[in-house]
């Protein structure tokens, strides 16, 4: 019977074949079959963290799909039931301002000029664009979805559930309007809240000032303050200071008095950024501390040191008190009525206060950067706002919602707060009014919008906020939940310790519509349902049907009060869009429509996403969201992964020239190359992208295809029909690489479920090193000969029962690869096979392949051939130089498993003899001294004892130690220090004639002496490797018989070829050597051992 194997080319075109594979799912609707497959099996639940809709996809989103795919390939080939639900996150700024660029506006208002319902409706087209491309890019992936039926975060369905959500909190009392000083962004006019303002944080420089406040009643004394935002000084009130800490009172040389803390005197600021330049800003000098600024103006003299306590109460002018603002009573433009009854101002307010403590215990004002006293903005910083309400301070609000100074700031009224030429006005105003010390270019990360990129002020405004104050809840759920990596638990934790009650409003237009009407008494009403929303409406509800419940359809709807009969509106805001993907183990699973599908499917086995963020923002949202809907936790598993970085380290920016887009990766390396390297990385760990990582992942992938490579070519000519494995007439070997494969597949079963898929690729690698460098090499004889008997029959089975096997547990990292692997070998082949590995089921482990002993025994061989062949290396002895003699001193066990297989050691390393050494010396001599390296931190002042200790330590006993139980404790003193194989540097000084490798307790010296014998066997070992690879160039068959010619000018070389000719022709296919070079088909000259040679090939005629 004729094999039904097809050719395989050897040098395959990965990404061709990739784009074949995608064809043939699609016409054969592969996908579909699977999900029949499986349909009302157990179930297996994944919810997907929905993609922003906005731009193509990255490689970063890609490391993230990637591992879903494979962890629900995984789970479909044991027969679980999958949803395949993608989602696409919609709303939010992050599609606004994208939209904003491409119609060239500017702010807020160009929106509202245009018309809120033509930009809201480009902005579900961006949405609907993007997610299209991201779908046929995630296809190219080979990420398996029903993509169908994906789900988008701006759906009816998820803004209702939303709704629901926000009226349990409602008839809880959790919701409530708050004033707060909150990062805005003058660009975006909306604030942002504390999930969000942490990913736009970034390195930037500040035009910092040392500003002196004059203090009434102290003539020519001054209080010295220091801010990066000299903005902010036109809304000064007060000054705070540590009670506890000492001040200075320090004379310049032009007689005036400046008080500041007296650790800031000489304080080495950002010392540590400046060294690390990383953290630094190119072209910014080192900062001087206040003692060189002072120094570099004429000199000062230290009068006295004081307490901050003494300084309690100190009143003082303010460098912009001649601004309406600071003169109103009250405050401005918020106004605190029973300040303003007594009449008093922020100039009232300029006296020096305690910064008191935090919430959990720290000190506001601290010793160190700037100068131990605090200007205190009210309406311009949050922990200032806090103090202010504190003390009852007045408020000062200086900016509009566009970051513009508002009326009552004089010259600055209308200007840009955050701008350049605002700054330097400001400067130059405190220069000339005699308020600023010094300035300078001062680095430091900074809040800006993460979208827009603009920098962010701090302003007060009217938000709406969940109140958080059942954390407590949240926690008991996060104790439910699998994390991984593990400390994420506590990340978790530490971010709901730490948390403040949710902003969940932004002033914008694309987004959740809050379904909050407010009425004229200051009462306000929050919608469940769209039900709900038409019983109650009495105005506008017409122009709201058959609409989204966006903006500003759901605008023209006026309710009643169900309590006070009152008519009100919508307030204009948005929501927060991680309200948006927080909800979906809710919407997406129809908790609202089909309450039995949704208990189906919840909770979630599985989530993963990108980590870094995302516990302050999609698990936390997640978290909250599902305790308040259900008090459970809305998955079972977590599994978070860090950033893809490029290939030095740096983040991937467009305008550095490092990003890699995924279509261009897809392109250039392949998405199995791509899917082999997302799957290989420990996800706790950054991983570094870029073609030369590729290069080397490709190397693996290689190895796998040459392997299947090899045995399609000797199976076709041999016309090889895959059968059953007859196991007792398998060899040792052959029985080794089965139990290999069977314990890959035990072990591949465990990472898979405990979702630890990169601990799976390295035991692939060391599975498929051992399938190609060992069961393969050392078997080719019985694939190459002629006669196919039992022998050889059993070689082809054992191979293509690991292929098999291999490609199918690694089916779910490599789609393509092991499709079209499968496809020649099993489903051509097995009319009765799934005609795809993707349907599958996955290998069982069979308890009756076990054989441990056995691993073992091979295992230690190949390590002793590894040894060998590094000690070959120490001297540069090429594997095709024959050497004399291997020399092994081990311990019982393993010299047993080196003897009952001393010739494969002897073939694989060219050695025509064994020998057991019964003591290490008889190949090395030890010399062990302290590696002060590592020894430096752990020892500290007992490292002159613990030296001479190891130096008169017995070497047999310490090794012994070392591997027993990892440490050896020694005493000094009475104090115990333990040691370790880090702490010791073994030096191997090999006997003469030897060069000698050790590992474990296992010595292994080959003889380095090379007689004439040798030497002649090495020659024509390696005229053997310069024919084969002419064989190769010239494209002749495995099993092409040749004749040769061999000239050269060096009598050695007939001599070798003489002793040594049987040996050539038979490893070369060689029938005859001739003597005419010029009858020979292909030719080439080269040198051997430095000796010119020419050799010439032609097909024999009688082939």
């Amino acid at each position: 019977m004729k094999t039904k194997f097809k050719k395989v080319n050897p040098r395959p075109d990965f990404i061709s074949l990739e784009h074949e594979i995608l064809d043939r799912w699609s016409q054969n609707k592969t996908f579909d079959k699977l999900v029949s497959k499986n349909k009302g099996n157990k179930t297996w639940s994944f919810i997907d963290g929905p993609i922003t809709a906005n731009n193509p996809m990255g490689v970063h989103h890609a490391w993230g799909r990637t591992l879903k795919d494979l962890y629900q390939r995984y789970h479909a080939m044991n027969g679980y039931d999958l949803r395949y639900q993608n989602g696409f996150d919609c709303q939010g700024l992050w599609v606004e301002v994208e939209v904003e660029k491409e119609l060239g506006f500017k702010s807020k208002k160009d929106i509202e000029s245009f018309g809120i319902e033509k930009f809201v409706n480009l902005c579900k087209e961006r949405v609907e664009k993007y997610s299209q491309i991201q779908t046929d890019q995630s296809i190219r992936l080979g990420y398996w979805m029903d993509w169908e039926n994906s789900y988008y975060t701006m759906s009816d369905e998820n803004n209702y559930t939303i709704w629901a959500l926000l009226k349990k909190l409602f008839d809880k009392g959790k919701i409530y309007r708050g004033t707060d000083v909150v990062p805005w962004s003058g660009r975006s006019g909306t604030s942002y809240s504390q999930m969000e303002i942490i990913e736009g944080r970034k390195l930037v420089s500040h035009r910092s000032v040392f500003v002196r406040f004059p203090l009434i009643d102290k003539e020519n004394e001054y209080i010295l303050v220091w801010t990066t935002t000299p903005w902010t000084l036109t809304s000064n009130v007060a000054a705070a200071i540590n009670v506890n800490l000492d001040y200075v009172k320090l004379k310049a040389a032009d007689g005036s008095i400046y008080y500041f803390a007296e650790e800031n005197l000489n304080f080495q600021r950002l010392e540590n950024q400046f060294k690390d330049k990383k953290q630094w800003i190119k072209g910014i000098p080192k900062l001087k501390t206040i003692s060189q600024i002072f120094t570099e103006r004429g000199g000062y003299s230290v009068e006295e040191v004081i307490k901050g306590s003494d300084m309690i109460g100190w009143k003082y002018e303010g460098p912009f008190d001649e601004l309406e603002a600071q003169n109103l009573p009250g405050g401005y433009p918020f106004v605190k009525d029973d300040l303003k009854e007594k009449g008093v101002s922020a100039v009232d307010c300029h006296y020096v206060i305690d910064g008191g403590k935090d919430n959990i215990g720290n000190d506001i004002v601290v010793s160190g950067e700037g100068t131990g006293i605090v200007h205190i903005a009210t309406g311009c910083g949050s922990i200032d706002n806090k103090i202010g309400k504190k003390l009852n301070l007045v408020e000062i609000a200086p900016l509009n919602d566009e970051a513009k100074y508002i009326d009552g700031f004089g010259w600055l009224t209308g200007k840009i707060a955050t701008s350049t030429d605002t700054r330097d006005e400001i400067l130059n105003y405190l220069k000339n009014e005699g308020f600023l010390v010094y300035s300078e270019e001062y680095p430091h990360v900074y809040p800006h919008c993460w979208r827009s990129g603009d920098e962010l002020v701090y302003r007060s405004v009217d938000e709406w906020y969940i109140n958080m104050d059942w954390r407590a809840d949240i926690k008991k759920v996060v104790d439910d939940i699998n994390w991984i990596p593990s400390w994420g638990y506590d990340r978790e934790n530490e971010w709901l310790d730490n948390m403040g009650d949710w902003m969940i409003s932004k002033k914008r237009f694309w987004g959740l519509a809050l379904p909050i009407w407010s009425f004229e008494d200051g009462t306000f009403f929050v919608v469940g349902s769209k039900q709900e929303l038409e019983e109650l409406a009495v105005e506008g509800y017409d122009k709201f049907e058959g609409n989204s419940p966006h903006r500003p359809w759901i605008d023209h709807v006026k309710i009643k009060h169900p309590e006070s009969g009152l008519i009100g509106e919508r307030i204009p805001d948005v929501g927060n869009p991680w309200l948006d993907a927080g909800i979906v183990p809710f919407s997406t699973l129809k908790y609202i429509s089909d309450k039995e599908y949704w208990k189906k499917w919840f909770p979630a086995d599985f989530v993963v996403e990108c980590f870094p963020g995302q516990f302050r923002n999609w698990f936390y949202s997640l978290l909250a969201m599902s305790t308040m809907m259900e008090n459970k936790a809305p998955f079972k598993t977590l599994l978070g992964h860090a950033l893809v970085k490029d290939e030095t380290g740096r983040d991937m920016h467009k305008s550095w020239g490092n990003a890699i887009w995924f279509d261009d990766a897809a392109e250039k390396m392949g998405v199995d190359v791509m899917r082999w390297m997302y799957a290989s990385q420990n996800p706790e760990h950054n991983l570094l992208f870029g073609y030369k990582e590729a290069d080397e992942v490709r190397k693996d992938i290689l190895t796998l295809w040459n392997v299947y490579s090899f045995f399609i070519t000797y199976a076709m000519l041999d016309d090889y029909i895959p059968r059953e494995i007859d196991i007792s007439k398998a060899k040792k070997i052959d029985r080794w690489i089965l139990c290999k494969t069977n314990e890959f597949v035990k072990k591949s079963k465990d990472l898979y479920s405990t979702y630890q898929v990169y601990k799976l690729m390295k035991e692939t690698n060391i599975l498929l090193d051992d399938l190609s460098n060992w069961y393969v090499r050392r078997n080719r004889r019985r694939f190459w000969k002629s006669e196919n008997d039992s022998d050889k029959l059993v070689a082809y089975d054992t191979l293509y029962s690991s292929l098999v096997t291999i490609i199918k547990v690694i089916a779910p990292i490599v789609p393509f690869l092991t499709e079209e692997m499968y496809a020649n070998l099993v489903s051509n082949v097995r009319q009765s096979s799934p005609e795809s590995v993707h349907l599958c089921d996955f290998p069982e482990y069979d308890s009756s392949l076990s054989d441990t002993a056995l691993i073992n025994e091979i295992d230690t061989v190949i390590s002793i051939v590894k040894m060998g062949r590094s000690a070959r290396n120490k001297e540069n002895l090429k594997i095709r130089q024959p050497l004399q003699s291997i020399n092994i001193c081990a311990e019982k066990d393993v010299v047993d498993s080196i003897l009952s297989n001393q010739d494969q050691i002897l073939e694989e390393l060219n050695i025509k003899e064994l020998k057991i050494c019964n003591t290490r010396e008889e190949l090395v001599n030890l010399s062990i001294k302290p590696n002060f390296g590592t020894l430096s931190s752990k020892v500290g002042r007992h490292m002159k004892e613990v030296v001479s200790k190891i130096q008169n330590l017995d070497l047999d006993e310490l090794l012994n130690c070392l591997k027993a139980r990892g440490c050896y404790e020694l005493d000094i003193n009475g104090d115990i220090v333990a040691i370790n194989n880090e702490d010791i540097i073994i030096d191997e000084i090999p006997l003469e004639g030897f060069s000698v490798s050790a590992n474990m307790g296992v010595f292994v010296g080959v003889s380095t002496t090379i007689t004439p014998d040798l030497y002649n066997e090495g020659l024509v070992r390696d005229l053997i490797r310069h024919i084969q690879n002419l064989r190769k160039d010239s494209n002749l068959s495995v099993d092409d018989r040749i004749d040769l010619v061999i000239k050269y000018d060096d009598d050695s070389i007939l001599l070798a070829i003489q002793d040594h000719k049987e040996y050539l022709l038979n490893e070369v296919l060689g029938v005859s050597i001739l003597d005419d070079l010029e009858l020979m088909d292909y030719s080439n000259s080269l040198k051997i051992n430095g000796k010119e040679v020419s050799i010439g090939i032609k097909v024999n005629s009688q082939n």
